[in-house]
């Protein structure tokens, strides 16, 4: 299989399932949307371990333990400026209500929060770093992005990888701080699993924060 399409699929899959969330409650009002978040990461994490033999850039399993602690420290990071910059200059549109696992009482659906954090944290953090890193911003330094070491990925590339990262966000500022940071430390460890755990970090972590606080507007 061609090597953009494999990068691509699951994130493509990912995205058609967003605009089909979007029309649910035009086309099937009694139909909870909340619901179609599992369908949509199981969707995606099939489609990864469909496709997990041409990854390439993922059979390396092991990180040294420098590369682990920035990678976490990064994560951590990430989450900090994502809370804070929430301003209305910084979104894309208004903010809406989010991801909100309650019901009419006020009562958290734990199972709605485990599927939504478990997705969040184990499914999209690969699929993401694979079509936005290791593909999308190698591919912009270089046509044959396989071939290409990450460490050679310039500054160009970095910027217009994160700025369309970025205009994928609702929080573009945020998406945008994130996208450089995930996108630097690939440079910096020339290894995919740096960033994926970094952005594991980053939205397991802001799936307890707001669980904790209750703005579900970040999810």
């Amino acid at each position: 299989m061609a090597p953009i399409f494999v990068r691509s699929l699951p994130f493509g899959l990912y995205i058609a399932l967003l605009v089909l969330e979007s029309l649910l409650p035009d086309w099937a009002p009694g139909f909870d949307v909340r619901w179609l978040y599992p369908v949509k990461a199981g969707l995606v994490a099939l489609a990864l371990a469909v496709l997990w033999r041409h990854y390439t850039e993922l059979r390396s399993y092991g990180l040294p333990f420098k590369h682990l602690l920035l990678a976490l420290a990064v994560g951590l990071g990430v989450l900090v400026l994502w809370v804070n910059l929430d301003a209305a200059w910084m979104l894309m549109g208004e903010a809406g209500k989010g991801y909100n696992p309650t019901d009419e009482t006020g009562r958290i659906d734990w199972l709605l929060v485990a599927f939504r954090i478990a997705g969040a944290a184990l499914v999209v953090p690969i699929m993401e770093e694979l079509f936005w890193r290791s593909f999308l911003q190698r591919w912009v330094q270089q046509p044959d992005f396989l071939t290409l070491d990450p460490a050679q990925i310039g500054f160009k590339a970095l910027l217009i990888a994160s700025a369309l990262f970025a205009v994928e966000h609702l929080q573009w500022l945020a998406g945008l701080v994130a996208g450089l940071a995930y996108g630097w430390l690939y440079i910096r460890t020339r290894n995919l699993w740096a960033p994926i755990i970094a952005h594991s970090v980053t939205n397991g972590a802001l799936g307890a924060y707001v669980v904790t606080t209750g703005h579900w507007s970040f999810w």
